[in-house]
């Protein structure tokens, strides 16, 4: 009786964990596309007045079954395996507790069932090199997580062999065409035969970081080592398999896709601090652009409570440079092992790094245990002149990302004498166009966002949040300390602005812009939103002390019509 109530409740967990991920449409599509198989019916031409007579006949027609080598059934494979079987690299980094660490697992379990399957390096941080004992703990620490994994139902083997070799590939020179040195680690393909006969066995495999030298002795090394050089080879060995499958007709396999999606960082000190959310930790990283950016901002005290920060982020950026452009990486304490499978289902921050500061409270509220997502991202640029935009390319964006069709004289025209400036993500995978717009009754003019697109192969990446940060350290952040990222603009220095916009009253993106404005205004079938300068707000802030600001300022008065009377006299950008 005891056992099957345990059950009940660690079913009911599962359950809860993945309602608490709160998925989207787009969330729960993107996963279904990647864990759910879709296969092929057998009867594809049959008409709605077919009799069962023509069915049976049909049916009769299909090739017999070869029983000296028979094949999977389709069909049965997917009531058996109703989930495709992928990997995720994870990184146990200890020492843990036996609480903490039936907390790690328990997640890591309801993941596989998710079809996420493991493949786990065990670290011990307080574990010298050279200790006498050092080989034996190790193993020991690499069965405490066997233990505790089969302790919660699932299957796990150990693999305490050198699984990499030291040095790089014979082959690497120097940094790779992405700018990133290779590992200091590498494998060949039988290296990794014991994680393909684990997961064949429908087994976890739990690894211990030790590598062969170069006189093949095995020897422990930092398992960030064993993880990057597993990334590459691990990738490579599935580039490999998909070529030689012989058989193309047959979409079961009963091998696991060693294609790692996910990177996870599982430790004691949660993810990377912030300067601009004062030590907490980032949300979202675009490694592209921000790297360089977190190391020169990253505070030397920083370096006592999350010593493993920074080399962690150069193992996410390793590994992400070899893994597909989807994958992402997430560093989390062991104190939210929950936001593991919100982060499979959705590929997203538990908290969006676009959202205002201010509404990071209550369930959004950022703790020091908020997990850090980190993409390989885009580059981001600023650009200032409409001679400078690439026609072609942002036309084809637009018309993509809003599926119309740009009258490219009308609206090329009026950005040659409107234009503020253009932020691009990549090479136009995404852009912001702002413009200054004359307005009656004000002094200066308005600064107009004219257009939000990112392309549809780019939705659900995060380009729109890493977009959509720079949009606002460009204008209405600007000024502000933790406006100065290196987004390809000012840096964070000048007087922030007023930003305003307006989107159809049906958008189904006006949920998102809802969250991000500081207001809206329902104008028949248009809605009206605004960000007002925030550093002109904290000024305001200051001066009033505890008495705070009035409903309405001065500066506000009647500005809203003024600034529909400006937006609603702009022309559409859309031939009819």
């Amino acid at each position: 009786m005891f056992s099957f109530a345990a059950s009940l409740m660690i079913l009911q967990d599962f359950f809860l964990s993945i309602l608490r991920a709160n998925p989207s449409l787009r969330d729960t599509r993107s996963y279904l596309a990647s864990f759910v198989p879709r296969h092929k019916p057998v009867l594809t031409s049959l008409s709605p007045n077919t009799s069962i007579q023509t069915t049976l006949q049909l049916s009769q027609r299909q090739p017999t079954a070869d029983l000296e080598n028979p094949k999977p059934s389709r069909i049965l494979a997917s009531i058996l395996n109703p989930v495709i079987r992928r990997t995720a690299l994870v990184k146990i980094q200890g020492p843990f507790t036996d609480v903490q660490l039936d907390s790690i697992t328990r997640g890591l379990v309801y993941l596989e069932k998710l079809g996420l399957v493991s493949v786990i390096v065990v670290e011990n941080d307080e574990l010298p090199r050279g200790e006498q004992d050092e080989r034996a703990t190790i193993i020991e620490e690499t069965m405490r997580v066997v233990t505790s994994l089969e302790r919660h139902g699932s299957r796990a083997r150990p693999v305490v062999g050198a699984m990499v070799r030291l040095g790089p590939k014979p082959s690497d020179e120097g940094a790779s065409e992405t700018g990133i040195t290779p590992p200091e680690s590498h494998t060949v393909a039988t290296d990794l035969i014991p994680i393909r006969s684990a997961l064949k066995a429908a087994e976890i495999p739990v690894i211990s970081p030790f590598a062969l030298d170069s006189f093949c002795r095995s020897i422990r090394i930092d398992a960030n080592d064993v993880i990057a050089g597993l990334a590459r080879g691990m990738v490579e060995a599935a580039a490999e398999q998909q070529s030689k499958r012989s058989d193309e007709s047959n979409d079961v396999c009963e091998d696991v896709d060693l294609t790692p999606l996910r990177l996870m960082i599982i430790n004691r000190e949660g993810g990377v601090p912030s300067y601009a959310r004062s030590g907490y930790p980032h949300l979202l990283i675009n490694l592209n652009s921000e790297y360089a950016h977190i190391h020169e901002t990253f505070h030397h005290p920083w370096l006592n409570s999350h010593p493993t920060a920074l080399s962690n982020l150069s193992l996410a950026r390793t590994c992400l440079a070899y893994m597909p452009p989807t994958s992402s990486a997430i560093m989390v304490s062991h104190r939210s092992p929950s936001s593991l499978i919100a982060n499979l289902i959705t590929n997203k921050p538990a908290v969006s790094s676009s959202l205002p500061h201010a509404l990071l409270q209550g369930n959004r509220k950022i703790t020091p245990n908020t997990p850090t997502l980190l993409r390989r991202g885009l580059p981001i640029q600023v650009i200032r002149k409409a001679s400078e935009i690439d026609r072609k390319k942002m036309s084809t964006l637009l018309e993509q990302s809003f599926n119309k069709t740009l009258d490219q004289a009308l609206f090329y025209g009026r950005l040659e004498k409107t234009l503020d400036y253009v932020i691009l993500a990549g090479d136009y995978a995404g852009a912001a166009i702002v413009t200054k717009e004359e307005c009656s009754g004000l002094d200066t003019p308005i600064t107009y966002l004219d257009k939000f697109a990112v392309l549809p192969s780019h939705q659900g990446d995060g380009t729109v949040d890493f977009l959509w940060v720079a949009l606002h350290d460009e204008s209405y952040g600007l000024g502000l300390p933790f406006s100065a990222n290196p987004n390809g603009g000012k840096g964070g220095k000048g007087q922030g602005q007023d930003l305003v916009w307006r989107s159809r009253s049906n958008n189904p993106v006006n949920k998102w812009y809802f969250e991000r404005s500081t207001g809206h205004l329902r104008m028949d079938s248009w809605v009206l939103f605004w960000c007002d300068a925030e550093k002109r707000l904290e000024i305001e802030k200051g001066r009033r002390a505890s008495s705070g600001l009035s409903h309405i300022e001065d500066w506000e008065e009647g500005r809203l019509a003024k600034w529909a009377e400006a937006v609603f006299k702009i022309p559409g950008s859309w031939k009819k």
